[in-house]
C-alpha cells in the first residue's frame, strides 16, 4: 500500500510534529509532503528520520522561511499543487489546509484533526480585531476566502479523527462531520515518575498570547510567598520579563533535559490556555506533576480536578490564585498521578487498528 502523509509546514517541533513522527513511524515507507520544510538538520532526523519532503511552490517564494504564513491567500492553491494521485492511502496532519489536499475517488483520505483552521474560525474575531485598517480589511477577505475553501474541499476527507473531544464538537459545529477521537503521543519514556517534589510551580509553553502565561506570571506577582519558574520563548518574553517579580524566575527556553528537571521536580505543573488537546500537562502527569489547568479546552478532559490536578474555571487572575489555593489542601500522590498518563501511550496501535478498519469497509 502506497502512502502520503501531508503536513502543514514544517518549521518547528511542537505537538503536532509530534504525532507526525508516530505516523512516520508506523508507516516508514510512506512520503512526506508539505507547503514548506524549514526544518533543521537535527528536527527533521527527530521527525521524520532523515526522509526528505515534497513541499509546494511556496518554499520558494521571496523570505519565505521568515514570513511564509504572511502568503496565507496562497495556501489552498499551494495545497492543492501537491500531487499526491499515486497513493491508495492519504493521511493528513492538518490544523490549517493539510486536510484540502486533491485525491480521486479511487484514494482514501483520513484527517487527523488538530483543530478546524483556527484563525478561520473559532479565533477569527481574536486574529482581526487587534488588526489596523486596510490590513484588517486584506486579512479578512482572506479569512472569508479561506473559509468557504474550507467548506467546499470537505468532500476530499473520507474520515475525520479528532485528537480530543473538544476538537470532534469543534469539528461537527464547524464541518457538520463525525470524527473520532485518538489522543496524540506522550513521551512518557522521557518523563519519567519523580517522587519527591520542590516548593515551586512550573509554566512552560511558547511565550504567545494565546498560551496566557502573562496571567499565570501577573497572578504568581499576587502571591509572594509561592514561586513560579517559567520556560519557554516567544513574543511575550521581553513583556513577560518585566513584569516578573522577585518571586518569579523567568528561564527562557531550555533544552528539553532542563524542562523534564523542572517538570519532574516542580509541585505542580500551571497551564492557562484554551488547548485543543495540550500535550505539555500530559507530561507534567507523566513525571507525577499535578496539574493547575482551565476548565475549557483539552485541559478539561485530561485534568481531573482532585485526582491528577484542579481546574479553574475562567483566564482570570483570581481564579488562578483561588486555583493554587485549593490545590494546597489538596494531597496528591505521584504514581497515581503517572498512571493517568498511560492512556495517551497508545496512539499508534490505535490509530493503525482503525485506519485498517476504514479500508476493511471499502
Amino acid at each position: 500500500m502506497k502512502v502520503a502523509i501531508v503536513h502543514d509546514w514544517l518549521v518547528t517541533n511542537a505537538g503536532a510534529e509530534k504525532v507526525l513522527k508516530e505516523i512516520v513511524e508506523l508507516y516508514p515507507e510512506a512520503d512526506v509532503f508539505s507547503l514548506v520544510d524549514f526544518l533543521d538538520v537535527t528536527q527533521r532526523e527527530e521527525i521524520l528520520k532523515g526522509k526528505k519532503v515534497t513541499t509546494s511552490f511556496i518554499q520558494n517564494l521571496p523570505l519565505a522561511q521568515k514570513y511564509f504564513r504572511n502568503y496565507l491567500p496562497l495556501f489552498p492553491k499551494a495545497i492543492e499543487s501537491l500531487d499526491v494521485s499515486g497513493y491508495e492511502l492519504i493521511i493528513s496532519s492538518s490544523w490549517a489546509v493539510a486536510k484540502g489536499v486533491k485525491k480521486s475517488k479511487n484514494q482514501m483520505h483520513i484527517c487527523y484533526c488538530h483543530t478546524p483552521i483556527r484563525y478561520a474560525w473559532d479565533l477569527y474575531d481574536e486574529y482581526t480585531s487587534a488588526l489596523s485598517q486596510p490590513k484588517k480589511f486584506l486579512v479578512q477577505r482572506a479569512l472569508h476566502y479561506i473559509r468557504k475553501w474550507d467548506i467546499d474541499t470537505l468532500d476530499r476527507v473520507d474520515h475525520f479523527i479528532a485528537n480530543s473531544n473538544f476538537v470532534k464538537q469543534r469539528i461537527a459545529r464547524t464541518y457538520n462531520r463525525d470524527a473520532k477521537v485518538i489522543y496524540p503521543p506522550v513521551d512518557i519514556d522521557k518523563f519519567t515518575l519523580c517522587e519527591k517534589k520542590d516548593d515551586f510551580y512550573l509554566t512552560a509553553s511558547r511565550l504567545v498570547p494565546y498560551k496566557k502565561t502573562k496571567l499565570i506570571v501577573e497572578a504568581f506577582n499576587n502571591m509572594p510567598d509561592k514561586k513560579l519558574v517559567v520556560i519557554g520563548a516567544g513574543e511575550e518574553y521581553e513583556a513577560i520579563k518585566q513584569i516578573a517579580k522577585s518571586n518569579v524566575e523567568v528561564l527562557g527556553y531550555q533544552e528539553d533535559k532542563v524542562l523534564v528537571d523542572y517538570m519532574q521536580r516542580a509541585k505542580a505543573f500551571v497551564y492557562a490556555a484554551v488547548e485543543d488537546f495540550g500535550i505539555v500537562p500530559i507530561e507534567a502527569f507523566a513525571c507525577g506533576t499535578p496539574v493547575i489547568a482551565l476548565d475549557d479546552g483539552g485541559t478539561a478532559e485530561s485534568v481531573i480536578d482532585g485526582v491528577n490536578g484542579v481546574h479553574f474555571a475562567n483566564q482570570r487572575v483570581d481564579d488562578i490564585i483561588d486555583a493554587v489555593s485549593r490545590f494546597e489542601k489538596v494531597s496528591f500522590e505521584p504514581s497515581s498521578i503517572r498512571e493517568t498518563s498511560l492512556k495517551y501511550t497508545t496512539f499508534k496501535d490505535v490509530l493503525s487498528r482503525t485506519i485498517a478498519e476504514y479500508r476493511s469497509d471499502l
